[in-house]
């Protein structure tokens, strides 16, 4: 008999699963896969990046408002989405660097930050996990915890020995690392901008990135998804405090945004089953083991 495919992606905060991989999850959704959005924390101190939801009575209640806007992204994408209810960090900032708060997800032991995701994986089942790198994506203290404890939960969820407490063991048998934002993708929505004679909104931007010099992981699956950035979008304008939907991340036409880079991409970082690289199907390998 077959098995249905489950894909599970693991975030920080509400908001990251529509920046990161949204169009992905929208596309399996369609093709009948089940998708679960575990996200680690509330959100519960994250600043409003929208100038138009800068309100006190915003501000006020924050943490059910972000809430809010994860169960309309949630609808938007189709997915499953559960909250693990750890406690947003903050991105510190200044010089020196202020300690992270008392209580908050990113000073969490890795056992006790893991435990949650080892019960959401084996009552969940995933054959497929999506994370961060472990530098986050970007160095925020919560993200770079999700890898920890993604990779942890990964590697111990199969394991009877292991987080006895939580459940039957389980293994998923790929984990990916999103590379959301590669410069390939941006030179050439650069070339194409400059085909049409338009400006392109991410240059300084892209300036910036070059400047840090910073590495980046080898894309091994390109998912074709490009039907549904209409639903990513929609699903990250729901998260109305933490999107701007005058912004740059709008500002390049959808059209020109298809023919320039029409995938999602991602890296490859566990794998149980047999698989050729480049793939173009997070399930590659996969399907034949389950038999669907």
């Amino acid at each position: 008999m077959s098995e249905h495919l489950r894909l599970m992606a693991v975030h920080a905060h509400p908001d990251d699963e529509s920046s990161k991989g949204a169009a992905t999850m929208a596309r399996y959704v369609a093709e009948g896969v089940d998708v679960l959005v575990v996200t680690l924390t509330g959100g519960e101190r994250g600043s409003i990046l929208n100038p138009a939801m800068d309100r006190p009575e915003i501000r006020d209640n924050i943490a059910e408002i972000r809430r809010k806007e994860m169960a309309e992204a949630r609808q938007v994408l189709g997915v499953h989405q559960e909250f693990s209810g750890f406690m947003d960090s903050g991105l510190p900032e200044g010089d020196p660097l202020p300690p992270l708060p008392e209580g908050c997800f990113a000073i969490q032991p890795l056992e006790e930050a893991a435990a949650p995701l080892v019960h959401s994986v084996r009552t969940f089942r995933p054959h497929v996990m999506l994370t961060y790198d472990e530098q986050g994506g970007y160095p925020h203290p919560d993200h770079i915890k999700c890898h920890q404890v993604s990779v942890e939960a990964f590697d111990a969820a199969g394991a009877a020995d292991r987080y006895p407490e939580a459940g039957a063991p389980w293994q998923p048998l790929k984990l990916y690392y999103h590379v959301s934002f590669p410069m390939a993708r941006f030179d050439a929505i650069d070339r194409a901008l400059a085909e049409q004679g338009l400006e392109n909104p991410f240059a300084e931007w892209m300036e910036r990135i070059r400047a840090r010099r910073r590495s980046e992981w080898t894309i091994t699956t390109r998912v074709h998804c490009a039907d549904y950035f209409p639903a990513r979008d929609r699903a990250l304008l729901a998260h109305a405090t933490q999107v701007d939907p005058n912004g740059m991340w709008f500002a390049v036409p959808r059209d020109v945004e298809r023919v320039a880079w029409p995938t999602e991409d991602y890296h490859l970082a566990r794998s149980a089953v047999g698989t050729e690289l480049p793939e173009t199907d997070l399930f590659a390998g996969v399907r034949e083991r389950v038999g669907t």
